[in-house]
């Protein structure tokens, strides 16, 4: 029991702390030390070294080009315009008495298209603002509003997202980004359909008045912004190019050499799903430089280095998280948690699954960070569970994709307190809201995701 104790004091502190503003950096492999040294007595410089820089370095090889292209195509976004243009397109496609969904949608489609979440609520934080000071509705609103389109659906449930969240399962289950597309598609309508209820039920519980301004405005781009079809085409390319890479291109080419020792004797099927996303994303901002070369000559390397920086701080955070987790992993305690998460859904793995997955995101604070934990610990297990009750890895993946996209919202998120920061705002004012679209809708979602899954079968 205490080891289970001394597992709940580090998750409790790890979330006070941040909430606080203490860095991850720092945080991480502090309480991951502690926890040893209280939970087991050490060795705790092997822990430091062996453990936790062994966890977060191997997530860093892993998925640091998705960090980096995604990152450089954001920024490329942001200073070629394309990213303002999109989203004051969708909002006067909907018009101000829309605020709110259009809000959803500018990010919804930013996201969708492999912008950084980071990267969309600096872009459209100022339209937001704009937009709900018109509408005359309250500020409060626009960090769940942000959240929901860009934090949510288009994270974890839609098939072909370049997001992370969908790429690590992948290795794990030898699958696609394409995922169970149809429980995909019902899954992101769930949650969009239930947070857009929420925040417009919310809009007209507390009543007109937008409230006292705060919070940084975005770079307003350059001074002649691309049309709406230069703007949109990246996004459109990075989505069909995942598609073709994924199901055209990298299936036909020759790759026994992976076999050997050099190549880490793994096969294409481990490695396709990031292949395609690292070659989307290369193709797509290599396009988006020749559509806006005229916006973005004289900027580009200050761009290219803007967006590489940008790539740093969110995969750190989240690579100390997985570091912090595998240290709470290796502590004797908690194999009991993960006996029982095991057995929890009895003879459903996906209950299982669902279940281990979203307590370690919530544990870390980041989906990637709690997904990258859950399978590295438990992925072959699941996989074995699947098999013998007859369930599809597309079915895994969709499920552990989605059942990260809820608990990760807790209030020492990076990206909910990056959010608030933005928009000026404190957790005690906006994060009910954000909780409401970004923890309770997800896990609804996922819900409905499962049931659906265990009568009919991945689809």
């Amino acid at each position: 029991m205490l080891g289970i104790a001394v597992i709940v004091a580090a998750l409790a502190a790890l979330i006070w702390l941040a909430y606080r503003g203490v860095s991850l950096l720092l945080l991480t492999p502090v309480l991951s030390v502690l926890a040893v040294l209280l939970a087991q007595g050490g060795p705790l410089l092997a822990t430091y070294t062996q453990v936790f820089m062994q966890a977060t370095g191997g997530f860093i090889v892993q998925y640091f080009p998705l960090f980096l292209l995604g990152a450089v195509f954001g920024k490329l976004m942001e200073a070629s315009g394309s990213a303002r243009v999109l989203a004051d397109g969708i909002i006067r496609g909907l018009g101000p008495s829309r605020a709110i969904l259009a809000v959803i949608l500018s990010c919804a489609v930013m996201t969708y298209g492999g912008v950084s979440l980071f990267v969309v609520a600096f872009a459209v934080w100022p339209i937001a603002s704009a937009l709900f000071r018109e509408a005359d509705l309250p500020k409060v609103l626009i960090p769940a509003t942000i959240a929901l389109g860009a934090f949510t659906f288009t994270m974890t449930a839609l098939p072909g997202t370049p997001a992370i969240q969908n790429a690590i399962p992948m290795p794990y289950f030898g699958t696609d980004p394409f995922a169970a597309p149809g429980l995909g598609v019902i899954a992101g309508a769930l949650m969009l359909g239930l947070g857009w209820l929420w925040l417009e039920y919310r809009a007209r519980r507390i009543g007109p008045g937008y409230g006292a301004d705060a919070g940084a405005d975005a770079d307003a781009g350059p001074s002649v912004p691309p049309s709406l079809f230069v703007a949109a085409l990246p996004l459109v390319l990075v989505l069909a190019l995942n598609l073709l890479f994924t199901f055209g291109v990298i299936p036909r080419l020759e790759t026994a050499y992976l076999a050997q020792p050099l190549y880490g004797q793994t096969d294409v099927g481990a490695l396709r799903g990031v292949w395609s996303i690292i070659a989307a994303l290369s193709f797509a901002s290599l396009a988006l430089v020749a559509l806006n070369w005229r916006r973005l000559a004289a900027r580009l390397s200050e761009t290219l280095d803007a967006g590489a920086r940008d790539s740093l701080m969110p995969i750190f955070n989240t690579a100390s998280l997985v570091g912090f987790g595998a240290v709470i992993a290796s502590l004797g305690a908690f194999g009991l948690i993960r006996d029982w998460v095991v057995t929890a859904g009895g003879d459903n793995p996906l209950i299982s699954l669902a279940i281990g997955t979203s307590l370690l995101a919530g544990m870390t604070g980041s989906a990637s960070g709690g997904m990258s934990i859950a399978l590295a610990t438990l992925g072959d297990t699941y996989l074995e569970m699947g098999r013998a009750a007859g369930v599809s890895p597309d079915l895994l993946h969709r499920v552990t994709a989605v059942a990260t996209g809820g608990l990760d919202a807790l209030p020492h998120n990076g990206a909910v307190i990056t959010l608030l920061t933005i928009c000026g705002l404190t957790h005690r004012e906006a994060y009910r809201d954000i909780a409401m679209v970004a923890v309770v809708g997800p896990i609804v979602a996922l819900v409905v995701l499962i049931a659906l899954g265990t009568a009919f079968g991945s689809f």
